[in-house]
């Protein structure tokens, strides 16, 4: 199939899924909707870079692909949510910490896809990016890993066995190494955006988060100039792919803004990977072997356990028993 004809097809496939679940169940909660909004908008995101191939690095990918953001960039800024409530300086600067460190992950990521790289294997694989914010906020925050967060992570140090062990360069391959780049990079991304929600409100912290891609297109493009022909198919899913990560930050937000609650809407948006493989092995005919389909299904696991936080009035208990022995 065409590229062309790719463009309009993803940028259908999120609304259509939308509207056939309002259609199905009208009473349906507006927190849910939008969470399967931002599910279905990083669902396609994800996949994207690999239709658009060689044609862009990815330094140039992530530059161009900064058009497609500011669209969403002006809606979250005119929200009345975007005062902050707390420290104004340093949660931004946590925020656009997170928002540059994304940009390198997001750059190793496109790069991955772009070099043959399978999508149904990266795509899930990458997705365990929580594991680090979970190890991080262990070592800096002294925070503490529930059960399931727990299980979690031997179920993700499975996934990795699996997704590699087949390969001959052994465990530690050169194609792990390069999936671990996101994983690494988004997860101390994730880290530094939980650092700033607790200063400013959300939606300033996403448009920091955002707005750091703007320097770092300039950068990628003052160090390199952009190929001498770029189609105008390559541009439309170039800024597609944008709109498409903006678009799942937004969906994200409105989701917590109608009552959506953290523990609920953070697995499941995580989920992401679930419209990536089918699509990936479906419309661009990958294939993957009994052992990776394995690997992808623990992955897919692992990363809604990793996302499972403690709920607040379990927190709270917990104190109150710790405070009485």
């Amino acid at each position: 199939m065409a590229k062309g004809a790719w463009v309009c097809k993803l940028v259908l496939f999120a609304t259509t899924m939308t509207n056939e679940l309002t259609a199905m169940n009208p009473t349906m909660p507006r927190w849910l909707l939008w969470s399967v909004l931002a599910l279905l908008s990083w669902g396609v995101w994800a996949i994207m870079a690999k239709l658009i191939g060689e044609a862009l690095s990815g330094a140039h990918n992530q530059a161009l692909s900064t058009l497609g953001v500011l669209p969403i960039m002006l809606a979250i800024g005119v929200s009345k949510r975007v005062s902050p409530p707390g420290n104004r300086r340093c949660g931004i600067l946590y925020a656009l910490a997170a928002g540059s460190i994304s940009c390198l992950g997001n750059v190793v990521y496109y790069d991955a896809l772009s070099r043959g790289s399978k999508a149904a294997m990266i795509v899930p694989l990458t997705a365990l990016y929580p594991l680090t914010t979970i190890l991080l906020a262990m070592l800096l925050l002294k925070e503490r890993l529930n059960r399931i967060q727990l299980a979690g992570v031997l179920v993700s140090l499975v996934a990795i066995y699996l997704f590699n062990v087949q390969r001959e360069e052994g465990f530690f391959s050169r194609w792990l190494m390069y999936a671990l780049g996101p994983i690494v990079l988004w997860g101390a991304s994730g880290f530094l955006q939980k650092l700033s929600t607790n200063h400013i409100s959300g939606e300033l912290a996403t448009l920091c988060f955002l707005g750091a891609f703007i320097p770092f297109g300039v950068l990628f493009l003052a160090q390199a100039p952009l190929p001498a022909q770029i189609t105008t198919t390559t541009w439309l899913l170039v800024i597609a792919q944008g709109f498409f990560l903006a678009l799942g930050n937004l969906a994200v937000l409105a989701a917590f803004a109608r009552q959506g609650k953290a523990p609920i809407v953070t697995p499941l948006t995580a989920l992401y990977p679930l419209v990536s493989v089918p699509m990936a092995i479906c419309f661009l005919g990958e294939r993957v072997g009994a052992r990776e389909a394995a690997g992808i299904l623990l992955a897919l696991v692992s990363v809604a356990m990793l996302s499972r936080e403690t709920p607040a009035h379990d927190l709270a208990q917990t104190a109150a028993a710790q405070a009485t022995r």
